[in-house]
């Protein structure tokens, strides 16, 4: 198949730090490569990829140290390209949210569009009622609650590539690791707190974004100064097999409807269990008692803290192959891309899907 895919600008596909749904489009695009189809990325000039780059911009949006530009312009830009080229694909895939929606209505139906980002805010059920023709990709069944008027067709969870990340031969397993973004809803407060009753150090790597600085100043550096909580900033892919395979466990306390939470597979993939709270994807990702162990106090986190040494970590690997590997995400997109190409091609078939 001839497939386009059609990533943010925000970050460079793959991010060199952090950052998750071009992440998500690296690995699904190389992936599908690998599986032999014809692959086009559209993304910032930057991108590392084994499908055919078409670059819309010369950089990711964050890279940029020019203050002076237009996140919205660039991306209508990209999508003029896309439109330029459609007669190219059998399917296009957009990660973007809905922002393709007015433009590509006559072509609806050879389109996928995952959503990576929450669904439970004000103006989403609106505009999904204007544009009920765009097959709907979800990356939990968790995330689709809050819209159910949308024309879901599949979820398929998020994967990573098999050889990434590596367990290591003798994890220290002597502290707990936090990863990903200094947030109210990712509550790096909570495990703090959790890692300090149950007498272990944290280490913490985290981006922090300008919206967030406020709450980084008041909540989170004043606790940073104790000699059992280290905060070492972002890290890239190369550093987290060794960041996060050598933890006790990751914490993942978080307090939002999480999409999916790559973290935690990402954990999976070093071998390391998961201890996270019962919210969003996570009961979908976690297999308690097996990969990690799902609370909903601290109280039960700090137990689990301590059971956590009991879970074969050569079986949290193994799940993480067999659930989350790059391969099985890209397996299920084809199955998903195949549907939609037949129905577009059903003769007498309208150019768009009425709904699933």
């Amino acid at each position: 198949m001839k497939i386009a895919q059609v990533a943010p600008l925000y970050e460079s596909v793959p991010p060199r730090l952090y950052g998750g749904t071009e992440r998500i489009v690296a690995f699904l695009s190389d992936a599908l490569v690998d599986l032999g189809h014809d692959v086009t990325l559209f993304a910032s000039a930057d991108a590392a990829t084994k499908a055919t780059l078409v670059p819309v911009r010369d950089q990711a949006i964050r890279l940029d140290p020019d203050p002076l530009r237009c996140d919205l312009a660039a991306h209508l830009v990209q999508l003029s390209e896309v439109r330029r080229r459609l007669a190219q694909f059998d399917v296009i895939h957009f990660h973007i949210d809905l922002l393709h929606f007015p433009l590509f209505e006559d072509v609806a139906g050879q389109t996928v569009t995952t959503l990576h980002g929450r669904q439970d805010l004000k103006d989403l059920p609106e505009a999904y009622s204007c544009w009920p023709a765009y097959p709907l990709v979800s990356i939990s069944d968790n995330q689709r609650k809050p819209l159910a008027l949308g024309n879901w067709i599949e979820t398929v969870h998020h994967g990573i590539p098999s050889a990434l990340y590596a367990p290591p031969a003798r994890p220290k397993g002597d502290y707990l690791a936090f990863i990903g973004r200094i947030s109210p809803e990712k509550r790096p407060d909570r495990a703090i707190a959790i890692a300090r009753r149950a007498g272990m150090k944290l280490r913490i790597a985290a981006k922090v974004d300008q919206a967030d600085m406020v709450y980084f100043r008041r909540e989170i550096e004043p606790l940073l100064g104790a000699p059992d909580v280290e905060f070492i900033g972002e890290i890239g892919d190369a550093q987290k097999s060794d960041f996060i395979g050598n933890a006790r466990a990751l914490l993942f306390p978080i307090d939002w409807p999480e999409p999916f939470g790559l973290v935690m597979i990402e954990a999976m993939a070093c071998g390391t269990p998961v201890i996270a709270w019962n919210c969003g994807s996570v009961p979908e990702v976690i297999d308690h008692g097996r990969t990690g162990f799902i609370v909903s106090s601290e109280d039960e986190a700090v137990a689990a803290v301590e059971a956590v040494g009991g879970l074969d970590r050569a079986q949290v690997r193994a799940t993480f192959e067999e659930r989350f590997s790059a391969m099985t995400m890209a397996g299920n997109y084809v199955d998903i891309y195949q549907r939609i190409l037949a129905r577009s091609r059903m003769p007498g078939a309208l150019r768009v899907v009425q709904g699933s």
